[in-house]
């Protein structure tokens, strides 16, 4: 299904974190887990461009919904990702209105934004069609999604949600954290009056709002604050925490 159309309703959608794994059959795997969509993140991953562009693929052919997190808020990352197929953008630290018009310019083509035309490639599947047709399909396939995650952005969440082309807010929990000058201290009382505010921004402009949960019970409480992107755990986690749990059982086990 198309990220714009999980956008479209306040449903929950689930997802994955993947920062380790691009191999063929990733879409798959977390299609077959029962996920929605994936962030794929090229900011703390080491994720080449041209790996991103095989994975979008992979993600595509398992009808699993693609959010890409690039590196940093410049043009040629985010207009590039969006011509290799990247149909949800993220870029980190949005903390004013003016860097979330950024995104929207590098993201939308005319007349919604300012980025620069490549038809016929890999994000309108190499499709011959009429450009302003292709245009406003472009336009209407991609989506802005603004990383809140410094006490900035926090504070001016309401503008940044009100930016015209945003579609959803996304919470950076740990940097907003630190930004906060309390590291981890998420029930401190700075970081609790912080996420009122995102959410309250996401609920008065009609924005999805998502958020990478460690476990099932956070994610069933986010879910009910108003979180209807609830990305659960990553690639890595999963994967070391599984199996650390396993071994750690079979272990005593054969003890006993």
């Amino acid at each position: 299904m198309r990220l714009k159309d999980l956008m479209r309703s306040k449903e929950l959608k689930l997802g994955n974190f993947v920062v380790e794994f691009a191999t063929p059959g990733i879409g798959h795997i977390l299609k077959a887990a029962g996920l929605d969509f994936v962030f794929f993140d090229m900011e703390h991953s080491g994720f080449s461009f041209e790996t991103m562009k095989s994975a979008i693929r992979y993600f595509e052919a398992a009808d699993v919904a693609v959010i890409v997190r690039v590196p940093a808020l410049e043009n040629d990352m985010l207009a590039r990702a969006s011509d290799m197929g990247a149909e949800g953008l993220i870029a980190p630290m949005i903390s004013t209105a003016a860097q979330a018009q950024a995104m929207v310019d590098s993201v939308k083509y005319h007349p919604l934004g300012k980025r620069g035309v490549g038809l016929q490639m890999a994000h309108d599947n190499y499709r011959i069609q009429p450009v302003a047709e292709a245009l406003a399909a472009a336009n209407a396939r991609t989506a802005v999604i603004c990383l809140i995650e410094t006490a900035e952005g926090a504070e001016n969440v309401d503008a940044i949600a009100a930016v015209k082309g945003v579609d959803g807010l996304w919470v950076g929990h740990f940097d907003l954290s630190v930004s906060l000058g309390i590291p981890g201290e998420f029930t401190h009382p700075k970081f609790t009056a912080a996420m009122e505010r995102i959410i309250a921004a996401a609920k008065k402009h009609g924005r999805s709002l998502g958020r990478l949960v460690p476990n099932v019970e956070q994610g069933i409480a986010f879910h009910r604050q108003g979180f209807d992107f609830i990305c659960y755990s990553g690639d890595i986690w999963v994967l070391r925490d599984g199996l650390a749990a396993a071994s750690k059982a079979i272990r005593e086990g054969v003890k006993a």
